[in-house]
């Protein structure tokens, strides 16, 4: 059974709404709908790809650039699209049909595969590990990792963020048991940080980059030696076996805008700060120490994610042992190389 919900329930509070309406993103004129994938038909529809994207990743560069819509028109395939808080939220939808197509991090695939989901990754992106780092207040005793024990951490259970911040703790001589993990979505840990209600806050960009220049964050580590922290693409198994073509040309479209990302800095730091209502300065800071684009499923890579499921499992985090390999996605196209 498919029990993400039960393993990551969300933490609600005015301080929380006040935190997500800086984070709101294109509120009008984007078609963005807000994690309302529950009230869609959860049947495969012919002529339409419903996709989750999550704030500040390649999907959000696309979705505004408008180029999947022109790509697949003559098709005769429309987009939908809606927005999620969290990887564990959007895998969810997409198990359930909701959607078709997401991205989300390194480690909510595996934590939706040890809990019986069968949906495939179908792309993965380039290493972006500089925008993810370990908090701390500015004035905090606190001055390296193993200064952590003992400590109350805040990150989001299942993400990214917690399996950079196990194995930093393992590589400074700490274990997972000498922290105290708060299990906290952004916007709570941002509200917590803040009040003093935890030490450190695990987090990735453009969370790191704004916590950093409203003054109030220092950097103890940043993921460098400890995570390459990835974007995963996945889609349905339905939708794959009807749809192929239709994801191929996603994936086509989220390399092209990767791309023009790259190329454009300027004007990509003018559109997130738009889109995700944080000043300028934060977003250059995102884009400049990150690369957008597309590799391949190379064996190095693959073992990468094989290695996060087996520490968690090690951890007696998921509940089984699980082989990335096997939710792997082969298009056609590739067989026989």
């Amino acid at each position: 059974m498919f029990c993400l919900r039960k393993i990551f329930k969300k933490r609600a509070g005015i301080a929380l709404l006040g935190f997500l309406l800086l984070f709101s993103i294109f509120a009008t004129g984007c078609d963005g709908k807000q994690e309302t994938g529950k009230k869609q038909q959860t049947k495969t529809r012919q002529n339409v790809i419903r996709i989750g994207y999550q704030k500040n990743c390649p999907l959000l560069i696309l979705k505004a650039s408008g180029a999947l819509e022109k790509g697949l028109k003559p098709l005769g395939v429309k987009v939908e699209w809606y927005e999620f808080q969290s990887g564990t939220a959007l895998l969810e939808s997409l198990n359930s049909g909701n959607i078709d197509f997401g991205r989300t991090g390194d480690s909510p695939p595996i934590f939706a595969q040890a809990s019986g989901s069968g949906l495939k990754y179908v792309g993965v992106g380039k290493s972006k590990y500089e925008g993810s780092a370990i908090l701390v207040k500015k004035n905090s005793p606190i001055h390296s990792v193993a200064d952590l024990k003992g400590k109350k951490v805040g990150f989001a259970k299942g993400s990214s963020s917690h399996y950079f911040l196990v194995k930093a703790l393992e590589k400074n001589g700490l274990s997972y048991k000498d922290i105290t993990p708060a299990y906290l979505q952004p916007g709570d840990a941002r509200v917590a940080f803040e009040q003093g209600t935890i030490d450190a806050w695990v987090i990735w960009d453009p969370f790191t980059a704004d916590a950093e220049v409203t003054g109030h964050a220092r950097t103890l580590v940043t993921g460098e030696g400890y995570t390459t922290d990835r974007d995963y693409f996945l889609a349905t198994p339905a939708y794959l076996k009807k749809h192929e073509k239709i994801v191929q040309i996603v994936l086509d479209e989220v390399k092209k805008s990767s791309a023009w990302a790259n190329e454009h800095p300027a004007e990509l730091t003018e559109l997130l700060s738009k889109a995700l209502g944080i000043d300028q300065k934060a977003i250059k800071i995102a884009v400049d120490r990150r690369e957008y684009g597309l590799d391949p499923f190379t064996p190095a890579i693959i073992q990468e994610q094989q290695q996060i499921a087996d520490k968690f499992y090690e951890l007696k985090l998921i509940p089984k042992k699980v082989n990335v390999k096997d939710n792997i996605y082969h298009f056609k196209k590739d067989e026989g190389k």
